[in-house]
């Protein structure tokens, strides 16, 4: 048969169980919580070991308030099991309840924070899907930067096996060693933004030394061929230069001065100018043979230049004599393919319209007046046939541009 004190016996140890129950459960979400708390924790690290954005900036702040919180839940519920000692044999019904109370009412706050900590996690997907990504770039963008001052440091090896020093690369590549110093002291000195920026740099600076150190060979190929094809167009140009006076003289008796006299310095400026550019390509040479290849580069250029300029200056003598005999022989062809393009024009202007805009008739018709008197000025005791021949070329150029107007406002629908 029962007593009374059994039955109120097996009420006490259900009360016992069912606050076991709780604290078993409160348990479980405390250890959930942790769990999640600790991954959270690697997460964040990795975000703001790369990404200094304010959206990383952001996420760390929450994730310090969220662990605030989550401090608080985690007080609560282990003061609610040190408050509550189930095994002893004297827990009443009352501590039994009390405890369930306070256990289930921790297990639940638990649970409510985790619920947030979740949802944190997965706003931070992208932003941890980035930092991932960076990290991810990471050993293998240092692996690249070492191997690519590895390849430098080779090609400058057989650059000068081949008897060429190459001291300004080897300066170059001397200069990123302290970048390779910093890179091997990784990530964690430096962090992970920058050190990927760095690689990349080491990369770029080491593979240019590289390529110009390849190419080495072939570039002092190149400048021995400019200095040879240099020295020989000189050489021609001068002998060319000799041919001016020449061609000055039979100017000067055939034409008025006005024809001539801006070419009387031909002679005298090609033998300086000759004079300058060999005096360059004698410095381009002892660049070369020190091996200073920009220099030497540089040098050959300003020579090239100067022989540009002056081959200019030797055929315009030459050009003259031909354009004034052109032109004394038979000034009719001058005129009419002047008169040509204004008349083209002229039709131009006056197509689809009754009269011509005065924008385009107004140039055109001072250019038939230019003309006229460029032609009347031959009929003169020493006629300038060399004015006459700038006159009509200006004309042809007007005439040229008013086209252009024309075309262009009828593009614009004008």
């Amino acid at each position: 048969m029962t007593t009374a004190r059994s039955w109120w016996r097996r009420g006490d140890d259900n009360l016992r169980a069912d606050a076991q129950a709780a604290k078993d459960a409160a348990a479980q979400a405390f250890y959930e919580l942790d769990t999640a708390q600790r991954d959270l924790v690697i997460s964040i690290e990795t975000i703001t070991a790369v990404d200094n954005s304010p959206a990383a900036q952001r996420a760390a702040a929450d994730f310090h308030a969220l662990g605030i919180r989550i401090d608080q839940v985690s007080g609560a519920y282990i003061a609610a099991v040190d408050a509550h000692d189930l095994d002893r044999d004297e827990l009443d019904a009352s501590a039994a309840g009390r405890a369930r109370t306070e256990l289930t009412r921790a297990k639940d706050d638990l649970a409510r924070v985790k619920g947030e900590l979740d949802r944190f996690a997965e706003g931070l997907g992208p932003l941890l899907g980035k930092a991932e990504t960076q990290l991810a770039k990471l050993a293998p963008a240092v692996e690249r930067a070492r191997q690519a001052l590895l390849g430098a440091s080779n090609a400058l090896d057989a650059v000068r096996a081949a008897g060429l020093r190459a001291d300004d690369l080897a300066a170059r590549l001397a200069a990123l060693a302290p970048e390779l110093t910093k890179l091997n002291q990784g990530a964690g000195t430096h962090g992970v933004p920058e050190t990927l920026k760095r690689a990349e740099e080491v990369l770029r600076g080491a593979e240019a030394v590289r390529t110009e150190a390849e190419r080495l060979p072939e570039r002092t190929q190149e400048i021995d061929k400019r200095l040879a094809s240099l020295r020989t167009r000189a050489q021609a140009l001068s002998t060319r230069a000799e041919g001016v006076d020449p061609i000055l003289s039979e100017l000067r008796r055939r034409f008025s001065l006005a024809c001539w006299q801006d070419l009387q310095h031909v002679p005298a400026q090609a033998g300086t100018t000759v004079a300058q550019a060999e005096a360059k390509l004698t410095e381009a040479a002892k660049a070369r043979d020190e091996q200073r290849w920009a220099d030497a580069t540089s040098l050959l250029s300003a020579a090239r230049a100067l022989l540009d300029d002056l081959d200019g200056t030797v055929s315009a003598a030459g050009d003259r004599l031909r354009k004034l005999n052109e032109v004394l022989k038979d000034p009719k062809a001058e005129i009419d393919k002047t008169r040509f393009a204004i008349r083209d024009a002229q039709r131009l202007a006056m197509q689809g319209r009754t009269t011509p805009e005065p924008r385009h008739a107004r140039p055109l018709d001072d250019a038939v007046g230019r003309l006229d008197r460029a032609i009347a000025a031959l009929h003169g005791r020493h006629p300038d046939y060399w004015h006459f021949l700038t006159e009509t070329a200006a004309v042809r150029e007007t005439a040229s541009r008013v086209v252009a107007n024309i075309r262009e406002d009828r593009a614009a629908g004008r």
